[in-house]
C-alpha cells in the first residue's frame, strides 16, 4: 500500500510545471555589436552584452539598449504558454486536479519569456550635417 501512495505521489508531481520548470527562467540578450549596456522596467541591467539574467517567467518589462555611437534600442518583452509548461499543466489538471493547476498558472511556471534570447543589430548612429547658408 505504501508504495502505491509513493507511486500516486511521484504521478502527481511530474505533471507539475512548478516542480518541473520552476518559476524563473534565464534570458540572454545579444547585441552585434557587443558591450551595449541594458537596463529594463523591472530594475535589472548589464554593462555589457552579451549578458544573461534570472527573473521570474510572469515578468513583461521593457528593454532600453544602448551603446556609445549607435541608435537607442527599446522593445517590449513579454511571456506566453510554453509548449513544456503547457503539457505540465495538462499533467496537472488530469493527474493532480485543480489544485495543481491553480498553482502552476498562478507561480506562471508554464510560461516563457519571449523573445529569449533577445537579439538586437543596432543602428549606426550617424551625425546630422549642420545647416550652412
Amino acid at each position: 500500500m505504501k508504495h502505491l501512495v509513493f507511486a500516486g505521489v511521484g504521478l502527481l508531481l511530474a505533471g507539475c510545471a512548478t516542480i518541473t520548470r520552476g518559476t524563473t527562467d534565464t534570458w540572454t540578450v545579444n547585441t552585434t555589436p557587443v558591450g551595449a549596456t541594458v537596463r529594463t522596467s523591472n530594475f535589472f541591467s548589464c554593462d555589457q552584452t552579451p549578458c544573461t539574467f534570472k527573473m521570474s517567467r510572469k515578468a513583461e518589462f521593457d528593454v532600453t539598449i544602448s551603446k556609445v555611437g549607435y541608435k537607442t534600442w527599446t522593445g517590449h518583452v513579454t511571456h506566453h504558454v510554453a509548449s513544456s509548461g503547457g503539457a505540465a499543466m495538462a499533467g496537472n489538471v488530469i493527474l493532480g486536479g485543480v489544485i495543481g493547476a491553480v498553482g502552476d498558472a498562478a507561480s506562471g511556471a508554464m510560461l516563457d519569456l519571449v523573445p529569449n534570447p533577445l537579439s538586437v543589430t543596432l543602428e549606426k548612429d550617424e551625425p546630422q550635417p549642420a545647416n550652412q547658408p
